[in-house]
């Protein structure tokens, strides 16, 4: 921003030159002033003149005082004049330096009420690629700020605040996202998907009537159509879920590599039913992978800085999470601080939901956090890892050393 107040003083100078540049032409009141001094030397000088002339008998006294009438009179007329010119000089002078001292002043609350210096700085800001996610969303934050009405920049929000695992700010922003862009069925859709996770996956009358709107909108909304089936799946109503997820494999494109994973869970939920997959529907990758015993050897340790800042029987979440994917955690474990160090294996068999396993995702992230009051979704400490493929035979391990964001 330096930049732009150097510019903004260089304009103001320039403007306050204009300004009082009258002042400079008031250097002639000076000799307006000189010039009246000279009149009343010149009348004092008349005076004597006409003194001396009757003493030598030239003039006689109503001579002498005609004389003196004369002079008095052309004194006042130029006295008269000057004090007209030196009330306007002086007027012309104040003028320009009460303009220089407001005009900064007035300009300066104008472009406080009316300016946007903070958008400016935050569009210098995205030009640059964020350090860290923690600062993506700092970005993010202060362009909802600046710019309140923009549905685009909450939506933004909203995705990273589900990416980041925050559902409850996610929540909040995609109702202003609605409240901005209108109620559109995908927008409901991922609303309701926010308010779900945030409320510890309890379904509510408020979740059923967002994604009853959404479905009337769209028959063929793919968040809500997935929701349902996993909040039915969860409350064990297996032939609502079979139906919602068979719903949403209809709509989707035969490409889409979320397909197989849906199938899965719609073969889980008929094996709860005691049927039996329909022989069109092929056993996902992703119990293959379980029954072979594949996955992700973990071993997980605390850092020596964060021992005493735990206790042993605090929980401790060891779960994956596709990199470009949905914010759920693909297969989670649950053990003690009491328990560390420990070696854990993750695979499908270890799926929070049929439908999200290991084996439908080419990348996934590792994370273990500690959580004093056993709640996943929030903790005071954790360790991740980079990005690594779900099938990586390799022990991957992770260190507890970084203080969760509240």
């Amino acid at each position: 921003m330096i930049d732009f107040w150097i510019g903004a003083g260089l304009l103001l100078l320039a403007a306050l030159a204009f300004l009082l540049l009258p002042l400079l032409r008031g250097r002639g009141v000076q000799a307006e002033e000189d010039r009246t001094a000279l009149n009343v030397a010149l009348y004092q000088e008349r005076l004597g003149e006409l003194a001396a002339q009757q003493a030598a008998g030239t003039l006689d006294s109503e001579q002498l005082e005609a004389g003196r009438a004369d002079a008095a009179r052309e004194l006042l007329d130029d006295t008269e004049g000057s004090t007209t010119t030196r009330h306007n000089n002086h007027l012309g002078r104040a003028v320009p330096l009460i303009a220089a001292i407001l005009v900064p002043l007035v300009g300066y609350g104008l472009y406080l009420h009316w300016g946007a210096s903070d958008k400016l700085q935050l569009a210098r800001e995205f030009t640059e690629q964020p350090a860290t996610m923690e600062e993506m969303v700092g970005r993010l934050e202060r362009a909802v700020k600046a710019q309140p009405e923009s549905a685009e920049a909450w939506y933004f929000l909203a995705k990273t605040y589900m990416n980041r695992e925050r559902p409850a700010d996610a929540a909040t922003a995609f109702e202003q996202v609605v409240k901005l862009a209108g109620r559109q069925p995908e927008l409901l859709g991922q609303w309701a998907q926010a308010l779900y996770f945030a409320g510890d996956r309890q379904w509510s009358k408020q979740l059923q009537q967002l994604t009853d709107e959404a479905l009337r909108g769209d028959p063929h909304e793919v968040t809500s159509l997935g929701l349902l089936g996993i909040a039915a799946y969860e409350e064990e109503r297996f032939a609502e879920a079979i139906g919602f997820w068979e719903r949403l494999v209809a709509t989707l494109p035969a490409e889409d590599p979320s397909r197989d994973a849906i199938q899965g869970g719609i073969a889980r939920a008929r094996e709860q039913l005691g049927e039996s997959a329909p022989a069109s529907v092929s056993k996902p990758a992703g119990e293959m992978v379980a029954e072979t015993g594949a996955g992700l050897t973990v071993e997980v340790q605390l850092a020596a800085e964060v021992v005493d800042k735990v206790r042993p029987t605090d929980a401790v979440f060891i779960f994956a999470r596709a990199l470009s994917g949905p914010p759920m955690p693909l297969a989670v474990k649950r053990i003690t601080v009491a328990d560390l160090p420990a070696t854990v294996n993750l695979s499908d068999a270890d799926a929070m939901t049929p439908q999200l396993r290991l084996s439908n995702f080419e990348q996934v992230r590792l994370f273990a956090r500690v959580s004093r009051d056993g709640n996943a979704t929030r903790g005071e400490w954790q360790g991740s890892s980079e990005p690594l493929a779900p099938d990586d035979a390799d022990a991957v391990k992770l260190t507890i050393d970084q203080p969760v964001a509240p």
